[in-house]
């Protein structure tokens, strides 16, 4: 077995018959396999998986485990000597799938790699980042990005090039990870509910010595937010999800001053779009969220 597609749903039903239907119609000369994790959905994702695609695997959870949970128990069935962890609202445009496991196979350094997403319209969106979460990236995103566009110039989310290029992180959208380098990892670190667990494994696969590459070859439309619509709710995850990954990944020290620049980079904002109002209010939800996610630890 080739590859291994790892799928997680909550209350994605549509979505995830489009998903999949693209995954069949688009791979072509590899051998693969399809795992659904539903996160016990109540929209009647179950049964049209059982009736429209019973010829794949479908893990049925009994609460909803979070993103990198589910796909750790996903993986634990998983055949393929590649995960691909993709999501529910994702839809291949080619054969991606071979083209990233192709890369995989010719690439001895690579332990991660993904492809370049797009949007309905088939224009380009956030595939990547060329910087891990760190002092370094807060820091490029209180002067508003210009570090990073000063040390990389270009393309600094999504490839226009034909050539492949080494990152600091695939979105979780379309990963694909050797399942040997997955498991001697420890998989997705199981504190972690939603956001940031493919930077904090990325973060450790990193430490292995293993390299990060976007492969612009395999393309393939991201719904972005599709798949879940409590803006309030996700900002004060994801900002809970970031400190955990600083807690994890960096000494006590550096976890403060990411929380610093980050407090200092809200206000900033805060102050420059005051005659902003909708910009204004972004930011001064996640002020409020981040307090919020702060009281919690």
């Amino acid at each position: 077995m080739d590859v291994s597609i790892i799928i997680v749903n909550y209350n994605t039903k549509a979505l995830l018959k489009q998903c999949i239907e693209s995954v069949f119609e688009k791979t072509e000369d590899i051998e693969f396999e399809v795992i659904v994790v539903d996160n016990a959905s109540s929209d009647g994702s179950q049964q049209m998986v059982k009736e429209v695609f019973p010829e794949i695997t479908l893990i049925e959870n009994p609460e909803n485990s979070g993103f990198g949970r589910a796909n750790n128990i996903g993986s634990a069935k998983a055949k393929g000597k590649y995960l691909f962890f993709l999501n529910s609202d994702t839809i291949l445009l080619n054969n991606a799938i071979k083209i990233l496991s192709d890369f995989l196979d010719d690439n001895a350094d690579a332990g991660i790699c993904g492809g370049n997403l797009f949007d309905e319209n088939k224009q380009g969106i956030y595939s990547y980042t060329m910087l891990l979460p760190s002092i370094l990236s807060e820091i490029d995103a209180f002067v508003g990005g210009f570090i990073e566009k000063l040390l990389y110039k270009k393309d600094l989310c999504f490839n226009t090039t034909n050539s492949p290029k080494e990152v600091g992180y695939i979105t979780g959208a379309d990963l694909m990870i050797r399942i040997g380098l997955f498991n001697s990892s420890g998989g997705f670190d199981k504190d972690f509910f939603l956001y940031y667990e493919e930077t904090e494994l990325t973060f450790r696969v990193k430490k292995l010595k293993y390299k990060v590459f976007n492969v612009p070859q395999a393309e393939i439309i991201h719904l972005f937010g599709k798949s879940s619509s409590d803006s309030a709710g996700k900002i004060k995850l994801s900002l809970r999800s970031r400190r955990l990954y600083y807690k994890k990944t960096y000494n006590r020290f550096l976890y403060y001053m990411a929380d610093g620049i980050f407090l200092l980079t809200a206000l900033s904002r805060m102050l420059f779009f005051i005659r902003n109002k909708q910009k204004y209010n972004y930011w001064k939800a996640h002020l409020i969220c981040f307090f919020k996610a702060k009281k919690e630890k």
